[in-house]
């Protein structure tokens, strides 16, 4: 029979901290030993678990759970755990190097590890998990969403609703007594191009089969090429000055950091969008925001930001034809349940000897 003991810490530390330094120690329920079993700390749980449960994990270890850690706190809440789970706080060499030998490995809450130095826990003999497939249709659909507002000029419709102009509504609509108003591009997907850069992916091989079912040309720009129907492998050059819109898909390297730049986004029509729901620094925000303001292209979506959270004053707020989205294209609460449950798994893998979704220097 599996322990089971679960942690919903207060928010008191003194609290947190004793909960955080129990022994592996607990009696089994069945016959009333004490049992040694596995300690796995969750470091900053608030940032995905909200309405998820944790069934799965708490069958095979002890779970201490913590809203959220500083990288001082992160340290000290390592202390005697054997495996932890982070989500996108970043855990460098020097966190690494005072972690306690008891740490097996790292489960990172999601598909992005570069938050990680994988080197460092590496020379540690610290296995490192991610979750790559959890969020393939959440992210997938908020591709299209974007296609599909973009398409009919949602957005910038919504746009002049909220600043009082309603005259599509009025004097511009059939019947209204004017001219109807045509100053905003409508157009059907079918017979479109959309160009996925780096999408022989899992996402973008779900955005392509989406895609497709509108009717839509795909063409891929990948140095992976799975055997696909109704796509096309094409250079990242012919993709940009073919395609009507352009979404991202790929990891986020140093060969891809500030990928799409001024010169890449001058190769794409006039008419045509770019689409992030991958990595923010992928895009450089800064020549794309010349670029917009210069009419170079229609328009952007950016679920992910070069820096998150964007600050205040950033300038992506007041950019023309810009769409900001707060990086949710994996929030949607299925995918978020997948995502615990994959973690578990993980971290199952890892105590058995035997981990899986590892992730190498």
């Amino acid at each position: 029979m599996a322990l089971t003991i679960s942690y919903r810490l207060a928010r008191n530390s003194r609290t947190q901290r004793a909960l955080a330094s129990l022994t592996h120690l607990a009696r089994c329920p069945a016959t009333g030993q004490r049992r040694t079993f596995a300690k796995v700390v969750i470091v900053n749980a608030s940032k995905y678990d909200r309405g998820c449960e944790w069934k799965r994990l708490e069958q095979v270890a002890e779970v201490v759970r913590f809203d959220d850690s500083t990288p001082a706190e992160f340290s000290e809440r390592a202390n005697g755990a054997d495996v932890l789970i982070t989500k996108e706080l970043p855990v460098g060499a020097d966190l690494i190097a005072r972690f306690p030998s008891s740490i097996k490995g790292i489960c990172e809450a999601g598909t992005g590890y570069n938050n990680i130095d994988l080197t460092a826990a590496s020379e540690r003999g610290i296995v490192v998990c991610n979750v790559p497939t959890y969020s393939n249709e959440a992210v997938a659909a908020l591709v299209m969403t974007y296609v599909l507002n973009f398409s009919c000029s949602m957005f910038e419709q919504q746009k002049r609703l909220f600043d009082g102009n309603r005259a599509s509504f009025t004097t511009g609509m059939a019947g209204g007594g004017g001219t109807v108003i045509f100053d905003l591009p409508h157009r059907e997907l079918r017979g479109q191009t959309i160009g996925l850069i780096g999408g022989g992916g899992n996402i973008g091989l779900a955005v392509a089969d989406l895609a497709n079912a509108f009717g839509m040309r795909v063409i891929i720009s990948d140095l992976a090429k799975p055997r696909r129907d109704n796509v096309e492998w094409v250079s990242l050059e012919d993709l940009l000055a073919q395609s009507d819109y352009v979404s991202i898909h790929c990891p986020l390297f140093p060969s891809t950091r500030h990928l799409m730049d001024a010169p890449r986004l001058k190769m794409m029509r006039p008419t045509a969008f770019l689409i992030n729901c991958s990595r923010g620094p992928i895009v450089k925000e800064v020549d794309l925001i010349a670029e917009l303001n210069k009419g170079t292209i229609a328009g952007a979506a950016l679920d992910v930001q070069e820096v998150e959270p964007v600050p205040e004053d950033s300038p992506l707020f007041s950019t023309p034809n810009l769409v900001l989205s707060p990086h949710i294209g994996w929030q949607r609460l299925e995918s978020r349940q997948k995502l615990v449950n994959t973690t578990a798994d993980n971290v199952a893998a890892i105590l058995k000897g035997k981990p899986q979704n590892v992730v190498s220097p």
